[in-house]
């Protein structure tokens, strides 16, 4: 069996669907289709799933004297959404009740709370309710693409994500898949139709709808391939293959056929969009191939992500990528490397707090923790910094705004004598300054930390230097 996936592009409208189920039906190993929300048709259009979050937002409005009347506007701009599928389809008005009755109940969760077999009724707090409402897109999004495959004749069948045990962390809006999960899925294998599957979310063990984060789509392939042990899974989106940077920084970038888990891992982490980043995990365990497919150009061989790639002397890095939106906290202390436990009492402070840190390069008298910004509300920073002076009695401790992390991967940089000195080089002549520089013990990428503004800037200097550079040597 293979696992196939469909970003929102690939189901905006009437005629990309059409090219989806093309694309299905023709091979016959396609069994287990994940699909998501509609996204948008053109540039100016909105995506389904942020339609839902918008009718979500305005369904809790407190005070709003209005909220009915707009919420219903808002609730009607998503059923004509799917509706204009449906017509362009020819499909009749049945599943368009379907679908908006299912919206109507969603929202009468939020009004009437849960009702309870001994009579007591739970309130559905916000988060509960906004992850309800963002799952709408996908759930509706494979009614609707199972019922035009039964139409036309295929054996298609929708799968509820509950009934076939994709169930996920009490984590609302950044679930995970619980270990046990797997073996009900596997039993997927058993069923005999054309599966299509919605994405983005799953069930907790209180019945609850819980999503993964955003493009968490991607994320319900790779369980659902790890589940049942597929021979391949296949991401669809809309471009051929994944480049060795960003399109839209770097004009025409090399596309990079291979990449290895750890790799993609890596640049998925640091900004690279195609794959949600905590999509590898499960495939990783399994061995599993991912290909990156382009569903308007579905002949084109896209990008593979694998255990080990051959190349790796003559591609010593494959790609390059940049994220901002971070900040560094930078603490000194004389004598600081003699006290034991000092590293793990200040991330017990991060913790305490309930803040992540993505990495921590040291020297003997400091260290630097760098935290991404949505994981740490300013009121929460100044929180932090007090704690660390009157429990760590540091030196100094600064925050460092505005930052980016700039990502040099290739797990044949290990072998590559002068790398990193290229690297360095290569930034400072295009006159940026590096704040900082990490290197993991795999050795599979060089991180450098720069000023938000020079991201870009980064990825250009880089890139022109082992893309453009390293192919005339």
């Amino acid at each position: 069996m293979k696992v196939i996936k469909f970003g929102g592009s690939s189901l905006a409208d009437a005629a990309h669907i059409k090219q989806v189920c093309n694309i299905i039906l023709s091979d016959k190993k396609r069994r287990l289709v994940v699909v998501s929300a509609p996204g948008k048709r053109h540039d100016d259009d909105i995506k389904v799933t942020d339609m839902l979050i918008a009718l979500a937002e305005k369904y809790m409005e407190i005070g709003n004297p209005n909220f009915q009347q707009e919420s219903e506007e808002k609730l009607q701009l998503i059923v004509e959404r799917y509706k204009s599928i449906a017509v362009e389809l020819q499909m009749n008005n049945d599943i368009i009740t379907v679908i908006e009755a299912d919206l109507r109940s969603r929202l009468a969760l939020r009004s009437n709370g849960r009702r309870h077999d001994d009579g007591t009724v739970e309130h559905i707090s916000d988060e509960q309710f906004m992850d309800l409402m963002k799952a709408a897109g996908e759930d509706n999004s494979a009614k609707l693409v199972a019922s035009y495959l039964i139409n036309t004749g295929v054996n298609a069948q929708y799968i509820n994500p509950r009934d076939a045990g994709m169930i996920l962390s009490n984590e609302y809006g950044n679930a995970r898949v619980l270990p046990h999960s797997y073996e009900m899925l596997n039993k997927l294998n058993e069923n005999e139709n054309l599966m299509i599957f919605p994405g983005f979310f799953g069930y907790s063990h209180n019945g609850d709808v819980v999503t993964f984060s955003r493009g968490g789509s991607d994320v319900t392939g790779a369980v659902l391939a790890a589940a049942v042990k597929a021979e391949v899974y296949e991401n669809f989106t809309d471009v051929d293959s994944v480049y060795a940077a960003n399109p839209r920084i770097i004009e025409e970038p090399k596309p990079i056929p291979v990449f290895t888990y750890a790799e993609m891992r890596e640049l998925a982490y640091a900004g690279f969009t195609v794959l949600h980043e905590e999509t590898l995990e499960p495939v990783y365990k399994m061995s599993i191939p991912v290909n990156i497919k382009n569903t308007n150009n579905p002949d084109s061989p896209g990008t593979f992500i694998v255990p080990e790639r051959m190349d790796i002397d003559e591609t010593p890095v494959v790609g390059i990528a940049a994220d901002r939106g971070f900040f560094t906290l930078n603490v000194t202390k004389y004598m600081m490397n003699r006290e034991i436990g000092f590293g793990r009492k200040l991330l017990q402070i991060l913790e305490d707090e309930g803040v992540s840190y993505e990495h921590t390069p040291s020297g003997i008298d400091s260290i630097c923790v760098v935290v991404r910004n949505r994981n740490c509300p300013v009121e929460v920073r100044d929180n932090i910094v007090r704690t660390i002076y009157n429990e760590l009695q540091v030196d100094e401790v600064t925050l460092e705004d505005d930052m980016a992390i700039v990502m040099l991967v290739g797990q044949g940089m290990l072998k590559r004598v002068g790398l990193a000195a290229r690297a360095t080089s290569a930034l400072s002549n295009s006159k940026i300054n590096i704040s900082m520089i990490n290197q993991g013990s795999s050795e599979v990428s060089i991180m450098f930390g720069v000023k938000g503004a020079d991201s870009d800037k980064s990825v250009k200097a880089l890139y022109n230097e082992f893309f453009l550079n390293e192919f005339k040597e």
